[in-house]
């Protein structure tokens, strides 16, 4: 098994152990929506989202996404850390765009250099 392999598996169970958590929460904290607040089904699409956008930067061919984090409301999705290149997020925000369900980027990647 690869270490990216093992780095894909991990992110998976951490994923779903996340997601699982989120789901509990949720259903004890209620299902009211408001623009600040997502409702119990919002909440679980948004986590959803995150993982499906986390999973698709680590698995992009020559892309520097270690220090790339994600957080996701109601289908808008936040990118933000550092990256190389302008190459490098501008990529990040084309993958993080295609991935089913997400409405908006905010790209807030920062280029550091290499």
């Amino acid at each position: 098994m690869t270490s990216q392999s093992r780095i894909s598996a991990h992110l998976t169970r951490k994923f779903l152990m996340t997601l699982a958590a989120a789901t509990l929460a949720a259903m004890l904290a209620g299902c009211a929506s408001t623009p600040i607040q997502e409702s119990a089904g919002e909440y679980i699409d948004s986590s959803v989202i995150t993982g499906k956008v986390k999973l698709a930067l680590l698995n992009a061919e020559n892309l520097s996404s270690g220090q790339i984090s994600v957080a996701s409301f109601k289908g808008g999705v936040q990118l933000s850390g550092f990256v190389p290149t302008e190459t490098d997020k501008s990529r990040a925000e084309v993958i993080a765009k295609d991935v089913s369900g997400v409405k908006s980027v905010t790209n807030s990647i920062q280029v550091k250099g290499r």
